[in-house]
């Protein structure tokens, strides 16, 4: 896989429905740096929206439904 552990934990929450915002506090960054995160998510792995990205979370078993 060619996403860094950040990456994976950020991808995990944006799945499950965080915002950048709560993203940031649980992980002790500003909401820009969440927000570069997930520009980069989707640049690397070709999605365009959020749910692409959960879609994606699903298949790989970042996480669960």
């Amino acid at each position: 896989d060619a996403l860094s552990p950040r990456e994976r934990e950020v991808l995990q929450l944006i799945a499950e429905g965080k915002t950048s915002r709560e993203i940031a506090e649980i992980l002790n960054l500003s909401v820009k740096t969440i927000q570069s995160h997930r520009t980069s998510l989707m640049q690397k792995l070709d999605l365009h929206d959020k749910g692409e990205l959960i879609k994606y979370a699903i298949q790989k078993k970042i996480i669960e439904i």
